[in-house]
């Protein structure tokens, strides 16, 4: 038995957008997370909101929303979607790693995974811009995908 061909891979071996247009819509939900690691100076720095950028926190909110309304601008095979809503989320998960969690929704023919991933990397993205000043040796790791729900293939989980 071979293994089933990827779905953006045309017969000819061209690359194609996935034909949605006849799934009926269902609603859909992701959740993503990135984690960012700084400095203490810098990690300190975002905490007390002494940034000379601003408040990099509600900056990084923004821009992850923003992204998430345009993933297809952004990842050539994406489609278009009515995104229903984003959720932008940071905890620290100790003194010097911030974690991004962002949440998608939508009800549409197709899932909403990979705005919830760009919103949590452009959020990642913009705290580092904001806290560059302080350290530029600032990480961004295990950018990926938590949850799904919806659809056809149903509720998928991280382990």
């Amino acid at each position: 038995m071979s293994a089933p061909r990827p779905s953006h891979i045309a017969p000819d071996g061209s690359l194609t957008m996935v034909d949605v247009g006849a799934k009926a819509p269902t609603a859909r939900t992701a959740r993503a997370q990135a984690l960012v690691r700084l400095s203490p100076a810098a990690a300190n720095a975002l905490r007390e909101a002494t940034l000379a950028k601003g408040d990099a926190f509600v900056a990084a909110q923004l821009a992850g929303i923003m992204a998430a309304k345009r993933t297809a601008e952004l990842i050539p095979l994406a489609h278009p979607l009515a995104v229903a809503t984003v959720t932008v989320e940071f905890a620290w998960d100790n003194d010097t790693t911030l974690q991004i969690t962002t949440g998608a929704s939508t009800v549409g023919p197709t899932g909403v995974e990979m705005e919830a991933l760009v919103a949590a990397g452009v959020a990642a993205l913009t705290i580092y811009d904001m806290c560059k000043a302080v350290d530029k040796g600032i990480a961004i790791d295990d950018l990926r995908l938590l949850e799904k729900t919806g659809g056809k293939s149903g509720t998928w989980r991280a382990t």
